[in-house]
């Protein structure tokens, strides 16, 4: 038998591990975000500098600014996702605003010609590097049951662990089924009082084998999504010019997570011999993390024509937390079951560590005519580790993850025309999966347009970019329901930045 498990308030707590490959992905890539000079080329500033958001690519750009300088930018975003579930089809659009960047750096020149060290400069910013906003439905007729997941869950789990018995309540068990026995035992629960699945042997306490109770056939699925929050960090720079041609530069990192989600899936089934035909089961999931990192680079200015730059990004180190809370709706021959547990499941603190990133690029400036710029970088997500102290084991995520994911390449090209005040920008940017299987997830590809005018001490920049990206979503990735939804996702962006000379 187990324990009756009391608990005081409305709300208890659990402690669980279901990390997967899909988290570890999701808080290591980055987006082209910042000014809206940098995202009108593209993000290939590693070779240029003179702009606060190139500082995310090389330290050593903020000591190409000549003079103090401040800027702040404000983006408008549009995700369209086109999904094909079975013989489904819809579009979903959302928008969003988004605060993307402010910073200031401060230079001092030195204007001593016997000195080596010509300029030093220090800086502080911000910049949003992940946009984790989304939406999309899916929907079609299957014939494959979400009764897999809890049924896979609940085999092994005694009957006597997940029933309900006298003195004891819904949100006591699961909780303590968190508590104790892990998110697995919770599913199993749930399936169990619903009706989903039925024991063996419902007179035998020590039953660990179970049947579902939906019957094979054709099932009608929707599936909802919906994703909110960003990846932020907050940078202090510090940078200097030596002998007119080397820009050096360091960055310290204080890095933030913020991302929610909720996910609804409905099903409905009128098959012969099933007892339930109708699932909706609902997730939420908040998580908060934050990290650090450092990276360092340099510029070197081979003739007044061409520069080069390289620099080295170190990887992350965050510490996250996360909390997920679950709803269950059955209804059939047994009546409308509502499973609403008032109960708040928390992770235990875990860390990741997402990959290392080196940056080459190369940039060739025609006078005040203009510029053209060109940036390589190489990340290898198979390095991707969790970690924790002492309450999980991650070997088997961290041995999945390096067999799944690779090394991805980013090629990013811009360049610059000006005219008088006006400055007219574009560009192009391919990134490799990380997946070694490109179903998983493809290519990414974008082009970028801007367009600026410079006041004198003040500047305003517009730009618009777009990207594209195909992949197989899961619903509910590690499990043994393993439909998923085929998704091409097209993203377009509005930027505007004010830039100052302080």
């Amino acid at each position: 038998m187990k324990k009756i498990f009391l608990f005081i308030g409305v709300l208890s707590m659990s402690f669980l591990n279901a990390q997967d490959i899909t988290d570890a992905l999701r808080y290591s890539q980055q987006d082209i975000l910042g000014t809206a000079r940098f995202r009108g080329m593209s993000g290939a500033f590693g070779a240029l500098g003179g702009d606060l958001s190139a500082l995310q690519i090389n330290p050593a750009g903020s000591a190409v600014f000549l003079g103090s300088s401040g800027s702040i930018t404000l983006s408008t975003a549009n995700i369209q996702n086109d999904v094909n579930y079975f013989n489904g089809l819809s579009e979903t659009s959302s928008s969003n605003f988004n605060f993307n960047q402010i910073g200031a750096v401060f230079v001092y020149n030195n204007r001593s010609e016997s000195s080596i060290l010509n300029r030093l400069s220090l800086s502080i910013a911000y910049d949003q590097t992940t946009d984790f906003a989304e939406e999309f439905v899916a929907f079609g007729r299957s014939n494959n049951s979400i009764d897999n997941f809890f049924l896979a869950e609940a085999q092994g789990v005694p009957l006597d662990l997940i029933t309900v018995r006298s003195g004891e309540s819904i949100d006591g068990v699961y909780s303590f089924l968190g508590e104790r026995e892990g998110y697995g035992a919770q599913q199993a629960f749930l399936g169990h009082e619903s009706f989903i699945i039925e024991a063996n042997d419902l007179a035998d306490p020590n039953n660990t084998g179970y049947f579902s109770n939906v019957a094979p056939g054709f099932f009608d699925q929707d599936y909802y999504y919906e994703s909110t929050g960003l990846n932020g960090k907050f940078t202090v720079n510090g940078g200097a010019q030596i002998n007119d041609k080397f820009f050096i530069g360091v960055n310290l990192n204080s890095h933030f997570i913020n991302y929610d989600k909720i996910t609804r899936f409905e099903e409905f089934n009128n098959n012969t011999g099933s007892t339930v035909n109708e699932i909706i089961f609902t997730n939420r999931l908040s998580t908060i993390g934050a990290g650090f990192s450092a990276q360092i680079g340099g510029i070197l200015k081979v003739s007044n024509m061409l520069r080069l730059g390289a620099s080295l990004e170190s990887p992350t180190w965050y510490y996250i937390e996360e909390e997920t809370t679950q709803r269950l709706v059955t209804d059939g021959s047994n009546g409308r079951i509502i499973l609403d547990p008032n109960v708040i499941n928390i992770f235990p603190e875990y860390q990741l560590r997402t990959p290392a990133k080196a940056t080459g690029s190369i940039a060739v400036l025609f006078g005040k005519r203009g510029l053209i710029s060109l940036d390589y970088s190489y990340k290898d997500y198979s390095s991707t580790e969790f970690d924790s102290d002492g309450f999980d084991d991650f070997s088997d995520l961290n041995r999945d993850i390096e067999n799944t994911l690779q090394g991805a390449s980013t090629l990013r090209i811009g360049g610059e025309l000006r005219n008088g005040n006006w400055s007219f920008r574009g560009g192009y940017s391919y990134e490799e999966s990380p997946y070694k299987n490109e179903l998983i997830l493809s290519e990414r590809e974008g082009l970028s347009l801007g367009i600026g005018y410079n006041f004198g001490k003040v500047k305003f920049d517009v730009a618009y970019d777009y990207s594209e990206q195909e992949r197989n979503q899961e619903f509910y990735p590690n499990s043994a329901f393993t439909n998923f939804a085929s998704i091409d996702s097209y993203r377009d962006n509005l930027t505007f930045t004010l830039s100052l000379n302080l």
